[in-house]
């Protein structure tokens, strides 16, 4: 099995500000009127025991499961409940709709996954709010947040 350090090797991966490393892999050419790609791709692996720090984006991304441990994707529903999706075991992706709150764990060793946003990724549309925001704005899930915030 190859290891984290490999893949971060071989994908020339780089740290990404959520946590966990990744590289931008594809933009398409066709754009939206004002230049934004219709659709982004990266490669995203996480290690145990870091995670993804919950975030919003205004855009739509699937989560695709490539290599390693199982990957759990967690979000705060509509009614602001906890919600967990496991990819890995025989479920290989998984869509974000856009606006959801959420972040991903690994339980050990890492996941190497791909991430696909439609319309692409643009920093400018990535929240990541602190933890006092967080709690201020959802009191009932104290513990959901203090162990997926930063």
């Amino acid at each position: 099995m190859k290891t984290s350090e490999h893949w971060k090797q071989e994908l020339k991966l780089e740290p990404h500000p959520e946590g966990g490393w990744f590289r931008r892999i594809y933009e398409s050419d066709l754009k939206r009127e004002d230049g934004r790609p219709l659709l982004t791709s990266i490669y995203y692996l996480l290690e145990a025991p870091d995670f993804s720090a919950l975030h919003r984006l205004q855009s739509d991304e699937q989560w695709h499961f490539y290599a390693g441990s199982a990957i759990t994707i967690h979000a705060l529903g509509d009614e602001g409940q906890p919600v967990e999706t496991t990819l890995g075991n025989g479920i290989f992706q998984h869509t974000v709709s856009a606006g959801t709150l959420f972040a991903a764990t690994v339980d050990e060793g890492y996941a190497l996954m791909g991430c696909s946003v439609v319309p692409g990724f643009d920093f400018s549309e990535f929240e990541m709010p602190d933890r006092a925001a967080l709690l201020a704005e959802f009191p009932n899930q104290y513990e959901f947040i203090v162990n997926l915030s930063r």
